[in-house]
């Protein structure tokens, strides 16, 4: 996936293979540059001249979006801002940190919009991702994976080259892989994952092991607790607003309470962080005692985040173009140049309409 905007190269990860670009149509006015957010207009003129060269790839700036080849990624800037700006302004109003995930997207425009320009402050799923933000001026990176042996030498060198890196562990081995490695002028940053009711990955929410752990870290010389981070992916299976609320409630709940109880045995946790869109986009009271909210899809939003009420259809920023290629009456199907991969690798075609929604005809699957 690539997001383009005219008059720039395109800075994505080199093996996202769909092409996105953001063009503006006849119903949009071009984006506009909130607050302080590195955010340029779309220059229309420079649309219509360019051809963008990057260490990549040369490619065509298409004249218009039915010129593109199929199946293409859709992004529409304007929503891309407006939701990171909602979700910027809730954490806000709530009192917490936002650490947005970059997964959804991996690149590097989206990333300065979701930070609202600062460029920190960020979590990333994997280590190629890392180095990518790295390298492109991000700071403040959170690699949110338990830690293995064969990771800890280019995350030490990632503790090098920025201010600030963090590490998760969740269990004793993860501590041994940082003792593998001591550095010579910083600090080991360290997050302990938690399960709060996921069941996925982290150190059990009661668990006596996990208090265990945290102590042997904050004893273990160059290094230092961060902090406690819960996934709450269990909320997308959740059956209505209503249930995502409770998933979001009992996850912060959870953490908070393993929180205390560090407390209780002397160790502060300098951040409880918590997330998932659709806890995030709709937070239950209780999240407001966090010091810090993690989503990611919010970005782009989709057709599972609306009925899960994260969003309205209208929030959603991401299309995937594709062309009829046949048409069989017959059988009262349509044929399209885009296979099920192309629309989603989550829904498995569960979705009331299929794998999507076909913009403009619901009554179609």
């Amino acid at each position: 996936m690539e997001i383009y905007r005219p008059g720039q190269a395109r800075r994505s990860l080199m093996w996202q293979y769909l092409p996105a670009v953001s063009l503006p149509t006849s119903e949009q006015q071009p984006p506009q540059q909130p607050g302080n957010r590195h955010v340029p207009p779309v220059d229309t003129a420079e649309e219509e001249r360019g051809i963008q060269e990057t260490g990549i790839m040369t490619t065509n700036t298409p004249p218009s979006i039915h010129s593109l080849d199929t199946p293409a990624l859709l992004v529409d800037i304007t929503k891309v801002q407006r939701n990171a700006t909602t979700m910027i302004q809730r954490c806000q109003q709530m009192g917490v940190s936002l650490r947005p995930h970059m997964k959804t997207h991996k690149t590097i425009e989206a990333g300065e919009i979701m930070t609202n320009g600062t460029k920190r402050h960020i979590v990333v799923s994997t280590l190629a991702e890392a180095e990518f933000y790295a390298n492109h001026g991000f700071d403040d990176v959170l690699f949110a994976q338990p830690l293995t042996q064969d990771k800890v030498q280019r995350c030490a060198q990632l503790v090098a080259q920025l201010e600030e890196f963090h590490v998760m562990i969740d269990s004793s081995s993860g501590l041994d892989a940082i003792n593998s490695r001591p550095l010579s002028r910083k600090q080991w940053s360290v997050f302990l994952k938690v399960d709060c009711g996921y069941g996925r990955a982290g150190v059990s929410h009661d668990s006596a092991d996990g208090v265990e752990l945290v102590k042997s870290l904050v004893s273990t010389p160059g290094v230092k607790f961060a902090g406690l981070y819960a996934h709450c992916g269990d909320s997308y299976n959740s059956d209505s607003p209503e249930d995502v609320k409770a998933v979001g409630h009992r996850t912060a709940q959870n953490i908070l309470a393993f929180a205390e109880r560090l407390k209780q045995e002397g160790v502060e946790s300098p951040t409880v962080s918590i997330g998932s869109t659709p806890t995030c986009s709709q937070p239950a009271d209780t999240m407001g005692q966090l010091t810090e909210m993690h989503p990611g899809n919010y970005i782009f939003y989709d057709v599972q985040q609306s009925l899960l009420g994260s969003c309205k259809l209208e929030d959603i920023a991401g299309r995937v173009m594709t062309r009829v290629i046949g048409h069989y009456p017959q059988n009262g199907h349509l044929l399209v140049d885009c296979g099920w991969t192309a629309l989603s690798l989550h829904s498995l075609g569960q979705l009331p309409t299929g794998f999507g929604i076909i913009d403009g005809h619901p009554e179609l699957k």
